[in-house]
């Protein structure tokens, strides 16, 4: 992995702009327009700790583009968060919903803390302050927050009982990802992951492969890589080594079993927060090894469903030559160069524009079914989410094998003449 002083996740999305936008041949004022955020929110949380001090807390929101539809987007605690990361992924998520076909815009914010060292009540006061900073330019028809990494269904329900309290009322379709018995999307939990397999399975179809005993290693074991592990298991594969964050020891392990993972048994010795307990682990039979050796097994498919910037060009002399596919569970997992090396090198990449959609085709469904307070049922929206990440993917893959293109360059090219168009016509450009 690079280090962070090396990589700034906004020059990169800013670099796969330009590039698509040269192709396009984009005209001077919407490039400008599309090439950086049109509003951005920085500030500070103050909270009152457990111990009675107060400890601020650095907090953004970051607006990238609205001509589809109100923003759309995660809200991250995370201790080395940055607002260039965030601005990153507010650009990739205007371009994901472009891509993917979903009327609405990209957005993210986040919050400089660690959850695993906050109590359940300082937690808490972090995401109603959070709220008490944003109230004014969220809203159904403005910017409608999400949970991602770090935060969930808990989180959510803080920031929208906070948000109902100065608005007065109820605004369940204010904010996504709410637990289900409160307004939030059956199906919700499982979307992100299920998306990845989606994708994988029909770049399987590309490729001519099979399904049934394909093996993977996936880096992460929070809720989507949870959930891509549980669906790929039922479609016949397996994954056979995982990583997880140790926050007790201060170190991320890699969990190898060679004949591949028991879900469930992982998941009974694992938080909230996806950290795996290594003790009972290894006590289980699991090879406990450094972090990094997740990205040198012998498999078929690589899914980096962590960090940004996890495979590095420095990275790829250790991969395996078995490796087929990597699909992009996290966002801006791989780097330029990395992709460039494995695209020339016959490595079939899904990025995350399309790869990870899952999780806000999810928010945009519970988004239209609180604003409608009518809900699905869980099938539906399984259903729902297959047909339109699936539909999504040979869209892009289309125009991807017609030009010659990466999937990745094809669903950059698909969301900025969208979103370009929108803007022209909307008189912005």
């Amino acid at each position: 992995m690079d280090s962070s002083a090396e990589f700034n996740p906004f020059e990169m999305a800013r670099s796969q702009f330009d590039k698509i936008a040269d192709q396009l041949q984009l005209d001077t004022s919407t490039r400008r327009l599309l090439r950086s955020p049109l509003r951005e929110f920085r500030f500070l949380i103050p909270v009152r700790m457990d111990d009675g001090h107060v400890e601020s807390f650095e907090g953004f929101r970051i607006q990238h583009n609205d001509a589809c539809g109100p923003c759309m987007g995660g809200v991250r605690f995370h201790p080395q968060e940055t607002l260039d990361t965030i601005r990153a992924l507010a650009m990739w998520m205007t371009w994901k919903t472009a891509a993917i076909g979903l009327p609405v815009g990209g957005s993210m914010g986040g919050v400089i803390c660690d959850p695993h060292t906050l109590s359940e009540r300082e937690q808490e006061s972090i995401s109603r302050g959070w709220i008490r900073q944003m109230a004014r330019n969220l809203g159904p028809e403005i910017d409608v927050p999400a949970p991602d990494m770090m935060t969930d269904s808990k989180h959510m329900l803080w920031m929208l009982s906070e948000y109902e309290s100065i608005k007065g009322g109820h605004h369940p379709g204010a904010i996504t990802g709410k637990p289900e018995e409160m307004g939030g999307s059956l199906g919700r939990r499982q979307a992100t992951g299920y998306g990845i397999v989606y994708c994988l399975r029909e770049a399987f179809k590309e490729l001519d492969l099979s399904a049934r005993g394909v093996t993977a290693s996936v880096q992460g074991f929070g809720k989507v890589a949870q959930h891509a592990i549980e669906l790929l298991d039922r479609i016949g594969g397996s994954t056979v080594c995982v990583t997880s964050w140790d926050q007790r020891r201060g170190v991320a392990h890699s969990f190898r079993k060679s004949g591949g993972i028991d879900l469930a048994e992982l998941r009974h010795i694992t938080d909230s927060l996806g950290t795996i307990d290594a003790d009972r682990a290894g006590k289980l039979g699991y090879e406990v090894l450094p972090a990094d050796t997740w990205f040198e097994q012998d498999v078929d498919v690589l899914i980096p469903a962590a960090l940004e910037n996890s495979i590095a060009q420095s990275d790829l002399d250790r991969m395996s030559n078995r490796v087929k596919i990597i699909a992009e569970g996290a966002n801006g997992a791989i780097s330029e160069q990395a992709e460039q090396i494995l695209l020339e090198g016959g490595t079939f990449v899904i990025p995350d524009l399309i790869a990870n959609g899952g999780g806000v085709i999810s928010s945009y469904f519970e988004h239209v079914q609180s604003r409608m307070n009518y809900f699905w049922e869980l099938a539906e929206v399984i259903a729902k989410l297959d047909m339109k990440i699936t539909s999504a993917y040979v869209t892009i893959s289309e125009l991807a094998r017609t030009r010659q293109l990466s999937l990745r360059d094809a669903a950059i090219a698909i969301a900025i003449d969208r979103v370009a168009t929108l803007c022209r016509e909307r008189g912005l450009a």
